[in-house]
């Protein structure tokens, strides 16, 4: 589905990724790493906001450096932003319906894509006419996934997905990711919160200081002497 050969960012003249390779099937996978460590400049340069030095991003066997953002994203890849950034003054049902507004194949399936968000979230069916800007952050974040399900992604990228959330949210949170992935969505993720994010994905890479240092499936990632003592606390 998404395959990166070899790629190279760099801002200005300061190198921030190396020789990065990483592919994507039906499936979920996790990319791991410190702060600053490359994670969001590689989204950036799938969804199309950074232009790599070098290198491919090939979704669906189409070339997409270069390509305009709002195009990649029509081609079915979505993305749940670390901040949210939902419209705060819109209602619930604003905020989701926004998701599909600009994506032709979503924009004919609305109410099939809503259903399909409550069975996900149930909460946010009670919650419609209530605006995203009075929820919890968690119940943010809910709407946040949902809003970029609106899209009917065949890929959906999640960037920190567990940041300010209390504990008992966060591991909600990934048994909703799980949900996600068992019904057909590829997931990309990216995370801190590597306890948790290993229950999610089947195969995850690490990330440092912007080379991928490790590569395998996630049962043998927890098992790893350096993500246990640099990662899990073990």
């Amino acid at each position: 589905m998404l395959e990166i050969k070899d790629l190279n960012v760099a801002y200005g003249k300061v190198p921030v990724i190396w020789d990065l390779s990483l592919k994507i099937d039906s499936e979920a996978v996790g990319l791991f790493g410190p702060n600053g460590a490359g994670k969001t400049t590689l989204i950036n340069c799938i969804l199309g906001l950074i232009r790599p030095v070098s290198g491919t991003i090939n979704f669906e066997g189409q070339n997409i450096v270069g390509m305009e953002t709002h195009k990649i994203a029509r081609l079915g890849i979505a993305l749940v932003p670390q901040e949210r950034e939902l419209f705060p003054l819109m209602s619930v049902e604003e905020n989701l319906k926004a998701g599909a507004a600009y994506i032709p194949h979503a924009r004919n399936h609305i109410v099939d894509s809503m259903n399909f968000v409550f069975t996900i979230f149930p909460v946010l069916k009670e919650r419609l006419s209530q605006k995203a800007g009075t929820m919890s952050g968690g119940e943010q974040r809910m709407l946040a996934v949902g809003r970029a399900l609106m899209a009917r992604p065949k890929l959906l990228i999640l960037d920190e997905p567990s940041v300010g959330l209390q504990p008992s949210i966060v591991i909600e949170m990934f048994a909703k990711l799980r949900q996600i992935k068992n019904e057909g969505v590829a997931i990309l993720l990216t995370e801190q919160n590597v306890k948790q994010g290993l229950k999610v994905i089947d195969r995850g890479y690490v990330i440092e200081n912007g080379r991928i240092v490790l590569e395998d499936e996630s049962k043998d990632l927890a098992q790893n002497e350096h993500v246990k003592k640099a990662y899990l606390g073990v």
